[in-house]
């Protein structure tokens, strides 16, 4: 159902290529909840992918670009400005590619050539954007800028390889770049650290299934998916979050808060709790969690020892 949150919006859409993308997804949100769009993708992408059909669904113009060339982000920006008649309101940034995971590089062999051009295309690229943007001062006042990133570009993740690296730095492009947008600009810049999601992009990355099955079990309320992640897309593109900037967002169902969570099985259960003391997997079954049953020998017996010691107070020390 549509609020109309972005009536009278208007902003470019990067990234679609078919039904299962993510910005596929955003632009239909964003065109329910009363936005006019552009989209934009490279010239590979439109031939290959359907994106023509989400363009005459939106009723929106298809401009294609490459975006890793300043010249056609200045092309892209001055039409949209044309089409729109002015300034625009938001963006989506939803561009990523590593030769190197294409190619089955490990990170220990990867090809230096490839690893630029994943850099390039997945976060040097955002910062192109931005320049372009701000040179010409194309975002209104209270605009939005959003773009999509990932929990490895913050922790250790095997098998994401160079695309780790691209996060990182597109995280802190949106850190750096945000702070001078915000200042001069009253624009806001965030990323969105999305759950693994089923994507063509995605499918790319070596034992992905797995991962979406691993993470879906333990986050607390199962992963985000391109869905979800557009909804939030949404809301950041909106006046709601006016407020918001600088601030790498994660949808990902509280992965990212896990430390350890449910093992596979109550041996592995068994065996961390041997060799991990009070890092014990925690069970939250209908009796709920008792600290007494997660605790190393250590720890154990220090509580013990306080409670005989100060039997009437009946505290414990954890």
């Amino acid at each position: 159902m549509s609020h109309n949150i972005l009536k009278g919006k208007k902003g470019i859409i990067f990234g679609a290529l078919n039904e299962q993308s993510i910005a596929w997804k955003a632009a239909v949100k964003a065109v329910e909840e009363g936005a006019e769009i552009v989209l934009t993708n490279t010239a590979m992408a439109v031939r290959l992918g359907t994106i023509k059909e989400l363009a005459q669904q939106c009723n929106a113009p298809l401009i294609e670009a490459d975006a890793t060339s300043v010249a056609d982000l200045e092309n892209l920006t001055d039409k949209a400005m044309e089409h729109f008649g002015g300034k625009f309101d938001f963006v989506l940034h939803a561009v990523g590619m590593s030769p190197n995971i294409r190619k089955g590089k490990p990170y220990t062999d990867v090809n230096y050539d490839f690893f630029f051009k994943t850099l390039d295309i997945s976060a040097l690229s955002f910062h192109k954007l931005l320049q372009t943007l701000y040179k010409k001062d194309a975002v209104n006042e209270g605009g939005s800028i959003v773009a999509l990133t990932y929990i490895a570009g913050d922790r250790a993740m095997l098998g994401y390889g160079d695309m780790a690296d691209a996060k990182a730095m597109l995280q802190s492009v949106t850190r750096n770049f945000g702070l001078i947008m915000g200042r001069e600009r009253k624009v806001r810049v965030n990323t969105i650290s999305q759950s693994p999601t089923a994507t063509t992009a995605g499918s790319g990355i070596a034992g992905m299934s797995r991962m979406l099955e691993f993470t879906d079990k333990i986050s607390p309320i199962g992963n985000a998916d391109a869905e979800d992640c557009a909804d939030y897309i949404t809301m950041l593109f909106s006046d709601y979050t006016r407020k918001v900037t600088m601030q790498n967002l994660y949808n990902d169902g509280g992965f990212s808060a896990i430390f350890l969570s449910a093992l596979k099985n109550k041996q592995d259960e068994h065996t961390a709790g041997k060799n991990q003391g009070s890092c014990r997997a925690q069970e939250f079954g209908k009796a709920g969690w008792r600290p007494e049953a997660h605790r190393g020998p250590a720890l154990q017996g220090q509580a013990d020892r306080s409670r005989a010691a100060h039997p009437a107070s009946g505290r414990r020390q954890f």
